[in-house]
């Protein structure tokens, strides 16, 4: 960790150091897609694993955490739901699986390229 560097005479109204703070909206949620959580706020954009729902579609995600300003809710979400748009399939990067035995002539080369749906957050009800 690092620590906040002075910037000098010319600093800033709020103090003389430097914090590296994102940015973040005041309502996000933690949904579950597939084997996977992300932090999802109304807007973004993200890829969940592959579905047969074509583009146009709504779904709705089960919603593990929701974080509204200060108050943290990760208990009693049965009413709680993130709406999503789908946009389209789209494809992950291609990984090379390669096996190797040294003096005996084997070799195996292998390819797979992961089928995600890319999904547009529209709607987090609490």
């Amino acid at each position: 960790m690092t620590t906040p560097q002075p910037l000098g005479e010319a600093a800033c109204a709020t103090g003389p150091w430097i914090i590296d703070e994102e940015s973040e909206a005041d309502v996000y949620a933690i949904v579950r897609s597939g084997s996977k959580q992300q932090k999802v706020a109304v807007g973004d954009v993200i890829e969940i694993d592959r579905t047969d729902e074509v583009a146009g579609a709504s779904l709705s995600l089960p919603v593990v955490m929701v974080v509204d300003g200060d108050q943290v809710t990760s208990t009693g979400l049965d009413k709680a739901a993130v709406t999503v748009e789908v946009l389209g399939a789209t494809k992950g990067p291609k990984i090379i699986i390669q096996k190797y035995k040294n003096k005996t002539g084997y070799k195996k080369r292998q390819g797979h390229r992961q089928k995600y749906t890319q999904v547009k957050v529209t709607d987090i009800k609490l």
